[in-house]
């Protein structure tokens, strides 16, 4: 059973960085690829980032890509998700996910743990 841990949300300004972190504990980190979801309100869960077991390859979703920039560090079990360049549009509540043996680039139903999530709000 692998525990999922968010930190670093809160309110940030148009424009603005926000750097979220996710620990883990419970189980061997390097055995899972990690993703990064976010949740808007009144719109389904979707896709920002994703990162493989040893950090090799890295994917997001295009209306982050340039902006955001996911990371992890297997030593300390922990997977950071770096935002900048924020946009209202952005305001959500970001979960991180694990994912068995996985690639890091799943969808939602591939992911065998979550975090509980982090608000993120960016205003204008």
């Amino acid at each position: 059973q692998v525990q999922l841990v968010e930190s670093g949300g809160g309110l940030v300004q148009a424009g603005g960085s926000r750097r979220l972190s996710c620990a883990a504990s419970g189980g061997t980190f390097s055995s899972y690829a990690m993703g990064w979801f976010r949740q808007a309100p009144g719109k389904e869960r979707e896709f920002v980032a994703g990162i493989s077991r040893f950090g090799k390859n890295t994917y997001y979703a295009d209306s982050v890509k340039g902006r955001f920039t996911i990371s992890r560090d297997n030593a300390k079990n922990t997977v950071a998700l770096q935002m900048n360049s924020l946009k209202p549009e952005d305001t959500a509540v970001y979960s991180c996910a694990a994912e068995l043996w996985g690639s890091g680039t799943g969808s939602p139903n591939q992911y065998n743990y979550w975090g509980q999530g982090t608000q993120g709000t960016v205003s204008s």
